[in-house]
């Protein structure tokens, strides 16, 4: 109790910001699910889902750095120490087209200003005068041209797209806190994570929403001409979104899943690097940290971008399989993730058949020792790619598949025998066990008969009981000569048993007749 005391305080004093009066009350933004491969970059209706969820702890990665514009990098610069002097500024729509670019200019630079939001009394006047430049902007971007009697390059010329994203990287680009896991470090270095920690929401939030809405409105606007955007939105920008997955706020998290898959889909000439730099996201993690905050939202975008691959599928994405994908089940924290992750696996699988035996040999050779928990995910996500797998594929990996799920049906925690156990009810993956018997009866056999004669919990005692009828009824003269096969093995194994404490029974003869002569002779 006293660790949770000292981290929440430290975690509030990492913190440098805190809210700001009044936010906006909706919140557009993107479905991460739709549109796939291609994501177009239209101007439809968004969504945005502010769910919560739950997520592992994870050190912030480092930033990328990008450039401003000077002369709001200077503004920035100056911004949290001394904000500008305020002076009124008209609203958009009362002044003439003409004149409005010059007026965006003005209210980007008053945007770019970051204040302290620690302190609600410092600055009220500058706050609210930049929430309500922020509302205005988040309107005018998403109007469209012709409904504003405007041509894009009027509305939104190069400098003005220049200055919107340099003030909108000053907003959002900044350190995360220390997570949870580093402030208990801190403390205690051999404090383990708290699971059930609440997820962190960041404080400034109601500031960061409107902020996130600016950017989302003008990547999805159809003014926005990807020509002229992607010197602004370019690769340094990419990167430095990137590691803001890290942020343990749930709610910022839902919108950088939603703003990178719509760059995603706008931006063609991102795409591999997008896809690139993902990967070495998944590498440092799996191979080095271990705690990331966003995995689960950079798979969802990638369960789409899978979506849209086209046949057939390139080297590049099946290495990307091989070399991140099925790693990213080896860390401890898999559970958190694992939906999202296995919705990928399965798109894989159904894309191209053949992969079905890269992936079930992956997921043997990351399969848990002692971790119950952990064997009842994989066993799931076995059934959901066994149940696409064709015959020729299963056929390249049943022997090692099956020495597995007899281990799992032997397993003493019964979860894990009974999920095995299951596998049974799959009428697609009887059929494939029925077409191999020959091969897989042998195999299984041995740890049906332990489960009959020895398991302890009466449920997996009778789905035991099911298997092994249905291996009576799919072949009575296979059965029958596995059994025997089996009766031949124990007896020999007693046999073996019998003639080891014979030999320790010898030996104790000996050694005690040996010790009774001495001391017959010491007596003499």
């Amino acid at each position: 109790m006293f660790n949770k005391i000292i981290k929440r305080g430290n975690r509030k004093g990492a913190r440098g910001d805190s809210a700001e009066p009044a936010a906006r009350p909706a919140a557009p933004s993107s479905s991460s699910g739709s549109g796939g491969g291609g994501g177009a970059g239209g101007a439809a209706p968004v969504t945005v889902n502010h769910a919560s969820r739950a997520t592992a702890p994870s050190p912030s990665s480092p930033t990328s750095p990008h450039v401003a514009p000077s002369a709001l990098a200077t503004n920035q610069a100056a911004g949290a120490a001394s904000p500008p002097l305020l002076e009124p500024l008209p609203l958009l729509r009362d002044v003439a087209a003409a004149d409005r670019p010059g007026l965006l200019l003005r209210k980007l630079r008053l945007v770019a200003t970051v204040f302290d939001l620690s302190d609600s009394l410092k600055h009220p006047r500058e706050k609210e005068a930049k929430r309500q430049a922020l509302l205005e902007l988040v309107d005018y971007v998403q109007a469209p041209a012709q409904a504003a009697g405007a041509n894009a390059q009027t509305r939104l010329p190069d400098q003005v797209q220049e200055a919107l994203v340099a003030a909108i990287s000053a907003n959002i680009f900044r350190p995360l806190p220390p997570a949870l896991h580093e402030s208990a470090a801190a403390i205690d270095p051999g404090a383990a994570p708290d699971e059930e920690e609440e997820p962190y929401l960041d404080p400034s939030w109601p500031h960061l929403q409107l902020v996130y809405d600016l950017l989302l409105r003008y990547v999805v606007s159809p003014d926005t001409d990807t020509k002229v955007a992607k010197r602004y939105v370019d690769h340094a920008f990419v990167l430095r979104l990137l590691d803001l997955f890290d942020s343990e706020d749930p709610r910022e998290r839902e919108y950088l899943k939603t703003v990178l898959h719509r760059i995603y889909g706008k931006f063609m000439v991102h795409r591999p690097f997008i896809r690139k730099a993902i990967n070495n996201v998944f590498y440092r993690f799996i191979f080095e940290t271990q705690r990331h905050n966003g995995i689960g939202e950079l798979l969802e975008i990638l369960g789409s971008i899978i979506n849209g691959f086209a046949l057939p599928m390139k080297e590049e994405h099946k290495l990307f399989l091989a070399r991140a994908l099925i790693p990213l089940h080896k860390p401890k924290s898999v559970a958190i993730y694992h939906q999202q992750l296995s919705y990928c696996i399965v798109q894989f699988v159904e894309k191209d058949y053949k992969l079905a035996d890269t992936v079930i040999r992956g997921l043997l050779k990351y399969w848990p020792v002692t971790n119950c928990q952990k064997e009842v995910v994989f066993l799931g996500e076995l059934e959901e790619v066994l149940e696409i797998t064709q015959p020729a594929e299963f056929q390249r990996c049943m022997v090692p598949l099956f020495k597995q799920i007899g281990r799992c049906l032997n397993s003493s925690h019964f979860q894990v025998a009974e999920r095995a156990l299951f596998l049974w009810n799959n009428d697609h993956i009887v059929s494939l066990i029925a077409q191999n018997r020959g091969v897989i009866f042998p195999i299984i056999f041995e740890a049906l008969e332990r489960n009959i004669q020895s398991h302890w919990n009466q449920a997996v005692h009778g789905l035991t009981a099911n298997v092994r009828k249905m291996f009576l009824d799919m072949d009575s003269e296979l059965f029958e000569e596995c059994q025997h096969q089996y009766m031949e093995k124990q007896a020999k194994a007693k046999e073996m048993q019998e003639q080891r404490e014979s030999a320790w029974r010898q030996l104790e003869a000996v050694v005690a007749a040996k010790a009774a002569g001495d001391d017959m002779v010491l007596v003499n």
